[in-house]
């Protein structure tokens, strides 16, 4: 009896250390993500080693390292990785996600941890007919739906092209033979994935970049609305990584170029998203 009632109280010991964030001798709380394993360089799968890895990725596994975490990634398209979230089987999800307005409706999103401004890839023999906004108008634009690069094509009168999680190179294959004529993202993923791809035949137009409504306020992790604790953990490691250089050199490992900074380039226009448009055939 005493040995069964001392068991039970060093049980409550135990079970109240960890109620307060303390050590205790349990396995570590596991972080569990939702990300695309597609998009790179920022959550895509080695071509040698095969291991998950990219700017989002590392970034987690870096947060998770000074929280005292392990990590479990799960693939999904972008739909999917949303869902996850919101039903709680994902923690967060990273993939290069605008901090905007109507996803804050939404989600919690944590502190930016990457800026930058967006672009637009077409053929490089003929610029895919594109030398102004108004000739988006009828070209085929290739993207996944429900983003906002695809609900911007579509308000452009683009005629949507939609994919389900495909990577990097089937998009760039797919303008390149005409099968779309346009590829709307982030500018240092489309640069990078050009860049994998030297003899892709396509370019990046460089007097149409843009910024829109979705977008101005960085890139960062979407966590369940009702997660503010995790939320607040995420974040106060976040600035203490920004500010000791960890997340710079992970930036210029993966992009050549420290992007937890505002970019300095011409934006040619900045466009709002109408909610009439949903970015799906």
């Amino acid at each position: 009896m005493k040995l069964a009632a001392v068991a039970a109280a060093a049980l409550l010991v135990v079970g109240g250390l960890t109620a307060c964030g303390k050590k205790s001798t349990a396995t570590p709380k596991t972080l569990t993500v939702a990300t695309s394993g597609t998009l790179y360089p920022t959550s895509y799968h080695d071509s040698k080693t095969k291991k998950l890895t990219g700017y989002d990725i590392e970034v987690v596994r870096a947060v998770a390292k000074d929280l005292g975490m392990k990590v479990k990634f799960k693939e999904y398209n972008v739909d999917g990785q949303l869902a996850a979230v919101k039903s709680g089987k994902a923690d967060l999800a990273v993939n290069d996600f605008a901090i905007s307005p109507a996803r804050q409706k939404q989600f919690l999103m944590s502190t930016p941890f990457k800026h930058s401004f967006n672009s637009i890839v077409v053929r490089a023999s003929d610029d895919s007919g594109i030398h102004s906004w108004a000739d988006i108008k009828g070209k085929k634009a290739a993207g996944e739906a429900g983003t906002g690069y695809q609900r911007l094509a579509q308000q452009l009168g683009a005629k949507l092209v939609n994919y389900d999680n495909v990577s990097n190179d089937v998009y760039l294959k797919d303008v390149k033979n005409g099968k779309t004529d346009l590829i709307m993202n982030d500018y240092y993923l489309q640069k990078l994935a050009l860049k994998a791809v030297p003899d892709s035949g396509l370019k990046i137009l460089p007097n149409m970049y843009f910024t829109t409504n979705l977008d101005g306020a960085g890139e960062g992790m979407i966590i369940n609305k009702q997660d503010k604790a995790l939320q607040k953990k995420i974040n106060k490691s976040l600035k203490k990584l920004l500010k000791d250089g960890t997340i710079k050199k992970i930036a210029e490992k993966y992009y050549g170029a420290d992007v937890t900074k505002q970019p300095k380039v011409h934006i040619s226009k900045h466009f709002t998203i109408s909610d009439q448009y949903t970015g799906r055939n």
